[in-house]
């Protein structure tokens, strides 16, 4: 069956892929052999997010089903429109412009999207194995809430689930090999959101090495002693890998199981027409960067000019408060030897954090020398998500700090911190 696009994976890049190519009139086959809407969807950023947003376990146990099934409905919807056909199997490389299905099917085509995501990767320690480890997938599915939770990494799944879990009476440790969480936070940031979950009732072990797990114990060493923590259930929350098959070999594209695929700055691969966009290149592990790639490459397909930026990507972890970011941290400046300026300004000096008892939080903007380019915003507390947004916006379009303070914010609003800090 020969086709003009063929997509191999119907998570969120995959799936916005195929309904922009669609749209431009190409005929597309897209395989996904689980459900569609991917990671994201169906294990990843909505049910966890359906978590931050319940007040209880129960609660968030019967939502995640109910809110999980509304989108991906939805997606079933977009992938059933004109132009689009729909493969329930997996599909694996015949050759460089073939995929092939388990029933003897072969699919041809000049271009192909490999979208395949990503998995949870585990610690090589002994007891990894154990059944009270769980990946984040597997914790998602829990139906009895744990009386005690040890989260092993203290990334933005790890402080998601920290945040959450303690919220619904679970006793919660964090054990953390760094010296810091979050590390592409700016410090200042990620120090005041793991002070703040301490504050809570979150226990966190910092510069701590995970040795084994062993009946239910986590046992691990920090500064020279070993310590152990006992845990009903244990969250592997160390990093994720791509999703890479052995079948790729016979496509004749570069590609590491640890890495990825390799992809150029069009996100194609080292064999011409065949591209990877997502979780699976290893470049930029966010739903929202797989969608804007996916719809990049469709782009460079066409023939078509486009003005994403894929070196300003935000990012956001949604513990309480909030915690998000854009661009370099102040940290990552001076590593770098660039000239700039930082500029704060507090959540507790807003009327709107006031009336919303919100104000524990901060806005630090980096910006060019006097007030030039905006750089980056690193933001903690209520909507943070929000205010990176719009910072997003200034940065992408190269705006100045100058040109942020001269901007009408509405009163009152969080977003007037945004102003506060270009103010400062």
């Amino acid at each position: 069956m020969n086709t003009d696009l063929i997509i191999i994976g119907a998570g969120p890049g995959g799936y916005k892929a195929a309904e922009h190519a669609a749209k431009h009139g190409l005929s597309v086959t897209i395989f996904e052999e689980g459900n569609v809407g991917g990671t994201c969807l169906n294990v990843g950023c909505i049910p966890t997010k359906t978590y931050v947003h319940s007040t209880t376990f129960a609660e968030a146990t019967e939502r995640q089903e109910q809110v999980v099934e509304a989108l991906r409905s939805g997606v079933e919807t977009l992938l059933s429109h004109k132009g689009i056909t729909l493969v329930r199997q997996r599909a694996t490389f015949v050759d460089t412009h073939t995929v092939a299905t388990p029933d003897g099917q072969q699919y041809t085509a000049p271009n192909i999207i490999v979208a395949t995501g990503s998995s949870a990767k585990l610690l090589p320690i002994p007891g990894a194995d154990s059944k009270q480890v769980v990946t984040s997938t597997k914790l998602l599915a829990l139906r009895q809430q744990p009386k005690r939770l040890c989260i092993v990494g203290a990334g933005v799944i790890g402080m998601e689930f920290a945040s959450v879990f303690h919220r619904f009476g679970t006793e919660v440790t964090v054990v953390e090999y760094l010296k810091e969480c979050l590390p592409m936070l700016d410090s200042d940031i990620a120090k005041r959101l793991r002070k703040t979950l301490e504050k809570q009732g979150v226990t966190f072990y910092m510069c701590a090495g995970v040795k084994s797990v062993e009946n239910g114990k986590v046992i691990f060493e920090q500064k020279g002693k070993e310590v152990q923590v006992e845990a009903d259930i244990i969250l592997m929350a160390t990093g994720r890998k791509p999703n890479v098959s052995a079948d790729f070999a016979a496509a004749g594209f570069e590609f590491d199981e640890r890495r990825g695929i390799a992809v150029d700055a069009q996100f194609q691969t080292t064999v011409p027409g065949i591209y990877a966009i997502g979780d699976v290149n290893g470049r930029q592990m966010l739903a929202h960067a797989a969608e804007m790639q996916g719809i990049h490459v469709v782009n460079h397909i066409l023939g078509q000019e486009d003005g994403i930026r894929f070196d300003v990507m935000p990012s956001a972890i949604f513990t309480t408060p909030e915690a998000a970011c854009v661009g370099p941290s102040e940290d990552q400046l001076k590593a770098d030897g660039q000239a700039f300026e930082c500029h704060k300004a507090f959540y507790r000096a807003n009327g709107k954090a006031l009336t919303m008892n919100a104000t524990e939080g901060m806005v630090k903007l980096c910006c060019e020398p006097n007030g030039g380019r905006l750089l980056s915003a690193h933001v903690f507390g209520a909507h943070a998500a929000d205010l990176v947004q719009e910072a997003t916006a200034y940065i992408t379009l190269g705006a100045t700090l100058h040109q942020l303070r001269d901007t009408v914010h509405i009163h009152p609003t969080l977003s007037e911190v945004l102003k506060s800090a270009a103010e400062a």
